[in-house]
């Protein structure tokens, strides 16, 4: 990554043209206070988790969304829910690096495919929107909630905050509690479904993202469930549409970065931040 390049992220990152998209590399240096263990973030390790640290059949390790549908077969949706709950509702995490950097920076627009609250504790301090994706509700034919925070507690809105910072969890978060997770096969046949057809991103956001460009962060595209909700949610965004940090792309990835128009920077996520923040 050139030092341009680097300073052009950085400034757009903090005046909103350039929108972080986190995926589960930003949270690869996060462990456990009491048990140094690193917090399920990726695939593999969610699965191992949500099954007593034993692998599934090769079958079911394919993919999160595969083996957490057939928790949900066996044991029901809320066995799923009551698990995520248990591993990001705890609070004795370490910080990521990524994120006490991006409370420094405080960019407007954030989206994070992640199920943890980081995101939301880098913005306690001030009032802001947040988004949860939703899946699978009757009655309503939106696949979000909206809640505006006001420096104390959450409470549900029915539109963006003027010049608020605005949080966007599609995957889900235990935070407020209530709007569950997208998490199995059947969830994200619904959400992505739903997305597709624009009844996933509030009104107002579908304005206010036309044209941004995007920084995928800790994001590997390898897997067709993570590349069709991003490609919809950074719908109508900017020719080219932005960057991916990807140290050792696979073809593949190549392959689908160069279809949308995502430029690959052949770098990690310690090199736009800083190898100190990473190492500290």
């Amino acid at each position: 990554m050139t030092p341009a390049l680097r300073a052009t992220l950085i400034a757009g990152i903090q005046d909103g043209s350039i929108v972080p998209y986190l995926g589960c590399g930003v949270l690869a240096d996060v462990r456990h206070t009491d048990t140094g263990a690193a917090i399920p973030a990726d695939s593999d390790s969610l699965i191992l988790a949500m099954n007593n640290g034993r692998p599934m059949s090769p079958k079911l390790m394919y993919e999160f969304p595969r083996a957490a549908m057939n928790v949900e077969l066996k044991r029901g949706r809320g066995a799923v829910t009551r698990f995520l709950d248990q591993v990001y509702g705890d609070s004795r995490w370490t910080r990521a690096a990524v994120h006490d950097w991006l409370r420094a920076i405080r960019p407007p627009y954030v989206i994070d495919v992640n199920r943890d609250t980081q995101l939301q504790d880098s913005y306690a301090d001030i009032p802001h929107t947040l988004i949860v994706g939703v899946a699978r509700v009757t009655g309503d034919g939106t696949r979000y909630r909206l809640f505006a925070w006001d420096g104390e507690k959450y409470t549900p809105t029915s539109d963006l905050a003027p010049g608020q910072p605005i949080l966007f969890k599609p995957m889900g978060t235990p935070r407020p509690g209530g709007a569950g997770y997208i998490a199995s096969d059947a969830d994200y046949v619904d959400y992505i479904t739903e997305l597709m057809g624009g009844f996933a991103i509030p009104p107002t956001l579908k304005t206010l993202r036309q044209g941004k460009r995007y920084l995928l962060m800790g994001l590997r595209l390898n897997r067709d469930t993570e590349r069709m909700v991003m490609a919809d949610i950074i719908y109508a965004a900017h020719t080219p549409p932005g960057w991916v940090l990807i140290a050792e792309p696979t073809a593949k990835e190549e392959r689908f970065c160069a279809r949308l128009g995502l430029e690959i920077i052949r770098a990690d996520i310690g090199e736009l931040i800083g190898e100190t923040a990473m190492a500290a």
